[in-house]
């Protein structure tokens, strides 16, 4: 990968200036998305459910998805653009949890990938990740929720928690129109082959969605299910092998897809801030520049495994190496801004003396919690520790769209 690259070419430049003047027309001030979440209003939850309708229209929210599933159908560096433009503009990535969309890619069938996967990348549709449970954690071989066949429907009958999404329950708008993920299907069977892979339509009699307010905000949700009837075309996958369509949906979220313009917004501050206050102090200097050098390294590592996916390359171990760098150095960069803010890393957007719309307090608050979205560090250790071959046992990657279809990804 040529990392010298730093210009765009004369086609890219020009897409840019189309992406980046489409959002300059399309996107007031008051509509940005807010420095903290918590911010964020029904007025601009709506907003933006319509933009990201119009710029699925244009083909630029899911770019690299194929056109035939309302996808753009174009490169890597087409969603590198748009994805630096977006963030310029100040606009929220789409409202489904993007994990659904390998599993329906990889083990879909056509009708479903019409039914589900279509809608999903148009933003017609929204779809919200329902994985961790109360007992188990993250722990998905040991799920307990349960599915029971009824003629051709199933009954699903559970709970989880950190249900990540946009959307309020008070705002009495759509809150999403699916939930997706594992139930048990066979107590019977071993482990890893007795799960089923649900898309979990929203609403449905006996599903229940309550917001948990937690140190990181209020886009957190618990779910509870009382025999909420699923027509069996909802199920993605045999019913034996939601094991195997979830760790498709995990490889994504474990790095394995990479990300198209990955951002540190944090760092960046921190530079600015040394830059204002702290510019002649040479401890401090030091300091800044461990925690740069940090998120370039996690940059790299996130835009090489990009790169591979986008060539369709076979990437074992690439994914989990930047997810477990940038957990670790998340970390340290939370801690790194912590000594040279002091306490003005505590702020928040209410105090008037505040620095960067209260960014920093919003990142300490992220860092406390979100670590463990997708699993724990622990976790993400044992899995790197498979795929070089330093475990007891070793493992592969799962299928992904890059490796197991034939469309842009």
């Amino acid at each position: 990968m040529d990392f010298s690259a730093a210009q765009d070419s004369g086609e890219q430049q020009a897409f840019r200036r189309e992406v980046r003047e489409w959002f300059e027309k399309n996107v007031p001030d008051d509509m940005r998305d807010p420095v903290d979440g918590r911010d964020f209003t029904k007025e601009q939850f709506l907003f933006w459910r319509g933009k990201h309708r119009e710029m699925a229209d244009k083909g630029w929210l899911f770019p690299t998805f194929p056109k035939e599933y309302g996808g753009g159908g174009l490169s890597g560096d087409h969603e590198v653009i748009i994805n630096e433009e977006m963030q310029r503009a100040g606009a929220p990535g789409n409202f489904t949890n993007q994990f659904v969309f390998p599993a329906l890619l990889v083990w879909g069938t056509e009708e479903q990938k019409q039914k589900f996967l279509t809608p999903l990348v148009k933003s017609e549709k929204t779809a919200w990740q329902k994985f961790t449970e109360p007992s188990s954690g993250a722990d998905l071989a040991n799920y307990a929720s349960r599915a029971v066949r009824d003629g051709d429907d199933w009954l699903l009958s559970g709970q989880n928690v950190f249900v990540s999404g946009r959307g309020r329950p008070q705002w009495e708008t759509e809150f999403p129109n699916y939930l997706f993920g594992p139930m048990m299907t066979d107590p019977d069977a071993p482990r890893h082959r007795n799960l089923g892979f649900f898309m979990v339509p929203v609403p449905s009699e006996g599903l229940v969605i309550q917001e948990q307010a937690l140190l990181n905000g209020h886009d957190q949700h618990a779910i509870f299910l009382d025999n909420v009837r699923v027509t069996g075309d909802h199920l993605i996958g045999g019913d034996h092998q939601g094991w195997q369509v979830s760790n498709t949906s995990l490889e994504q979220e474990h790095g394995g897809r990479g990300a198209a313009a990955p951002r540190d917004e944090a760092v960046d501050n921190l530079v600015k801030y040394v830059k204002s206050v702290k510019a002649s102090d040479p401890v401090v200097q030091q300091q800044a520049m461990n925690t740069v050098l940090d998120s370039h390294r996690q940059r790299v590592l996130i835009q090489r495994t990009f790169w591979m996916y986008q060539e369709r390359q076979e990437i074992s171990y690439q994914g989990n190496l930047s997810n477990v760098h940038g957990r670790e150095s998340s970390l340290r960069t939370a801690s790194g801004v912590r000594d040279i803010m002091g306490m003005y890393s505590l702020l928040d957007r209410n105090e008037p003396e505040t620095p960067f719309g209260g960014q920093q307090e919003v990142n300490q608050r992220s860092r406390a919690g979100q670590n463990h979205a997708g699993g724990s560090t622990g976790i993400a250790k044992v899995v790197l520790a498979r795929r070089i071959g330093i475990s007891r046992t070793q493992e592969r990657a799962a299928p992904t769209p890059s490796t197991a279809t034939k469309g842009g990804v």
